[in-house]
């Protein structure tokens, strides 16, 4: 359904300064019915990569693709682009207008798209769908007469109103309460199953991943570093980065790994492989073991294909499955 090729986001940099590269070659496939979720420290370019994917972002190169055929960025193909993938934001609080009823703030799709349908039919069952039942109940209501967990659902009744084949969720429980997270993340599921809809999360969160994914891609300074199943991944991780990622996790057995510093600036995207700066296996001397210390530091990794298989970007990993170094 959707698709990225060799995906590349720069920004300008400051007074001069190198550009920052926020997503810096990027393959990634997303199937019918599928849950793939992002994964990714803050500022490693998942929202990024999350806004490209929809057109909200227009690449520096590479391409994307959905149902088949390359993304145009013209504004009546882009109007209905979004109409079939829709996203839902991490605050719910921030995108919600305040002065807009529950009624007007569902409703705004269906009149930007000029729907000519009932319209309050179409309201009521999104908001049915989401959850909000009887959905009468809350027409009438504004964002600040509702609970969290409500609010986020009228996003999502938001984006359910326009019958999408796509959702991006970007960090769509994180301003919850635990107790209520649960709840949307099982919301998320139903509607897959019962309106066949493709999701891509993007969240910091690998336990969040393992109760909804059916696929993790995990992202490291504007590359996916590691990608699989999501029981492949969080069981068998490879990639040093996943595995400090997994162990922090309250039920992960072992001692935490805790990484130095935070990642680099992307407008400094180190030589080498971009994670070695903080490798706890390279600073350990675990890839001198194996003889790979020096491409750590020097050599770059290629993009990671696209394909539900398992690949992980190292050259320690490599080594370890060849028995030297490559």
């Amino acid at each position: 359904m959707l698709s990225a090729r060799d995906l590349r986001v720069a920004f300008p940099g400051r007074r001069g300064a190198a550009e920052a590269r926020a997503v810096d070659g990027v393959d990634l496939d997303l199937r019918r019915g599928e849950i793939v979720a992002l994964v990714g420290e803050s500022g490693c370019g998942k929202s990024t990569l999350a806004r490209t994917l929809l057109g909200l972002v227009r690449p520096t190169s590479g391409t994307v693709g959905f149902a088949g055929k390359p993304l145009e960025y013209g504004g009546r193909a882009l109007k209905a682009y979004r109409r079939r993938a829709q996203l839902v934001l991490q605050d719910p609080s921030g995108s919600l207008n305040p002065r807009h009823t529950v009624y007007d703030a569902v409703a705004e799709g269906l009149r930007i798209h000029r729907y000519g349908g009932d319209e309050r039919a179409a309201v009521t069952g999104a908001l049915a769908r989401a959850g909000l039942r009887p959905p009468e109940r809350f027409l009438l209501r504004y964002p600040h007469e509702l609970s969290g967990g409500q609010r986020q659902r009228v996003v999502i009744a938001g984006a359910l109103v326009l019958e999408p084949e796509l959702l991006v969720a970007d960090e769509p429980v994180a301003s919850l309460d635990a107790s209520v997270r649960g709840e949307i993340l099982a919301l998320l599921l139903r509607l897959r199953a019962e309106l066949g809809l493709a999701a891509l999360v993007v969240t910091h969160d690998l336990g969040l991943a393992w109760n909804i994914a059916d696929r993790v891609a995990v992202m490291y300074l504007g590359r996916i570093v590691e990608t699989g199943s999501v029981e492949t991944v969080l069981t068998a991780p490879q990639h040093p980065y996943t595995r400090a990622l997994l162990s922090v996790l309250p039920e992960a057995p072992g001692t935490p790994v805790i990484l130095s510093g935070e990642a680099p600036d992307p407008s400094r995207v180190p030589s080498g492989c971009r994670f070695h700066v903080r490798c706890p296996v390279l600073a350990e001397g675990g890839a001198g073991h194996r003889g790979v210390a020096a491409a750590c530091r020097t050599q770059d990794l290629p993009v990671l294909p696209a394909t539900p298989l398992a690949h992980t970007a190292c050259h320690w990993v490599a080594a370890g499955r060849t028995g030297g170094p490559g």
